[in-house]
């Protein structure tokens, strides 16, 4: 299948420091060579830790930043090159939800005002139809339409992010990239926030990158995981493989982080020593050997290549023959995260559309 996102090289540096005549004295390699491919009404994932260059490529790939170098591919169109004109078609085909639902939304625009601006600003539908559209789309989220006549300090912040997501939906896009979107609600509300994302997947086609550092939330929703490390992917693969197989000591760091939800249960920790290197001076080689407990002196030399197997699953180490078996760390219902059951308990009570 043809892929409706491709990433290629993909590299951004913002200059930290300069000198007083203005030459780039210091650059933060926030992405640095970025792979990666998203097929349409997919999900994928990507994760890692604060300051790995998550959010930064997930602007890249809307254009809100421009990149350094590399392609961006959207339906086979290189959207680097695109003029003015091209880029808002494009921005029709890519929205964005925003990680606060308390500061995306203007306080000054009513909830209609909101939803009904991309109508306007991309012509999607004629005047005398926009306040029928602003009410389906209310309707699609789960709100009421007789609320579009009031604000955004009036809602709650599951209310406010179903807003944000109606927004979104309003100039019919086939990818929204969604910026850690739960991250700002309490457990109930995600459950609920995730089912309506996944419905709306599957009735609209709609293909998400999720960012996020809530694992739990990945495993729920993803269908594709990236783990990023110091602006570059370092393991990919689809969602099972990745959390009951992970191959990167990165990856099993990360997942061996997972709380269980049986208090007397216990998985082994894996606790990486030494201080996370700056994305300003990564280190040469592997940028992850610095903490990885299986380096070599050849991990400190060369850079691993992203290798991906015939089943999808890549990853960029040196010594992943060599390594142990992982643990398995989904290994029946049992072992789930806890938000996973309340999103179960959440679908049953209230259907597929929350």
């Amino acid at each position: 299948m043809t892929a409706l996102l491709e990433v290629e090289n993909l590299r951004k540096h913002f200059v930290a420091r300069r000198s007083a005549w203005g030459r780039p004295l210091a650059l933060v390699k926030a992405v640095d060579g970025v792979d990666l491919a998203l097929e349409a009404g997919k999900t994928l994932a990507l994760v890692g830790e604060s300051g790995c260059g998550k959010s930064t490529l997930g602007r890249l790939i809307l254009r809100l930043i421009e990149a350094d170098s590399g392609r961006i591919r959207f339906e086979g169109r290189d959207i680097r090159a695109l003029d003015e004109r091209g880029l808002r078609a494009f921005r029709r085909n890519a929205q964005l939800v925003f990680q606060d639902p308390y500061a995306s939304l203007n306080p000054r625009m009513s909830v209609g005002q909101t939803i009904g601006e991309p109508l306007t600003l991309h012509d999607v539908v004629p005047a005398s139809g926009r306040a029928r559209r602003v009410a389906e789309l209310l309707r699609l989220v789960g709100l009421d339409p007789r609320l579009a006549s009031r604000y955004p300090h009036e809602f709650s912040g599951g209310q406010r992010q179903r807003i944000s997501i109606a927004r979104a939906l309003a100039v019919e896009p086939k990818l929204i990239l969604c910026d850690e979107p739960v991250s700002a609600l309490d457990v109930s509300i995600r459950a609920q926030i995730l089912n309506l994302l996944r419905a709306l997947q599957r009735r609209l086609g709609i293909a998400y990158i999720v960012i996020s550092h809530d694992l739990a939330v990945v495993r729920h929703i993803a269908d594709e995981v990236a783990v990023m490390n110091l602006g570059r992917i370092v393991e990919s693969a689809p969602k099972q493989a990745l959390f009951t197989a992970p191959r990167h000591p990165y990856s099993r760091a990360l997942l061996s982080a997972i709380p269980l939800p049986r208090p007397r249960a216990r998985r082994s920790r894996i606790i990486l020593e030494g201080e996370v290197p700056s994305a300003l001076d990564p280190p040469a080689g592997c940028r992850f050997h610095t903490r990885c407990p299986y380096a070599i002196a050849h991990c400190r030399i060369e850079e691993p290549v992203l290798a991906r197997d015939a089943g999808g699953h890549a990853a960029a180490c040196h010594r992943i023959a060599e390594l142990p078996a992982a643990e398995a760390l989904v290994q029946d219902n049992d072992r789930s995260p806890s938000l996973d059951r309340l999103v179960a308990a959440f679908s049953r009570a209230r259907g597929t559309m929350p």
